[in-house]
């Protein structure tokens, strides 16, 4: 079992700027990529930015270059520093990590969330 905690969401105005963290317990040996999630009221959930295991950072159309995804000081400690924030990012931010060899969209361990809002 994979337990992840996120934490850093807050109440901040439109540009400015956030770091959420993702700390990732228990078995992590087959975890092969983290990523970070949102979903906003009456929205899909959808897939900010993921990091994997060798590096490789990728994020959604919406986020790039404003959001930074990665690993942070402490072991098993993913990051994600976000700038310029607009109210659009307004969202309840989820953490998750994919197992080595399940379909790449399919993640299978998940944070509670932790809660960011943009105000305008």
């Amino acid at each position: 079992q994979v337990q992840l905690s996120e934490s850093g969401g807050d109440l901040v105005q439109a540009g400015g700027s956030l770091t959420l963290s993702c700390a990732a317990s228990g078995n992590l040996l087959n975890i092969n990529a983290i990523g970070w999630h949102r979903q906003a009221p009456g929205k899909e959930r959808e897939l900010v930015a993921s990091l994997t295991s060798s590096g490789a950072a990728n994020y959604g159309d919406s986020v790039k270059e404003r959001f930074t995804i990665s690993r942070g000081d402490v072991a098993n400690m993913v990051l994600l520093r976000m700038n310029s924030l607009k109210a659009e990012d307004t969202a309840v931010y989820y953490c998750a990590a994919h197992v080595l060899g399940n379909p790449w969209h399919e993640y299978d361990y998940w944070g509670q969330g932790t809660q960011v809002t943009v105000s305008s």
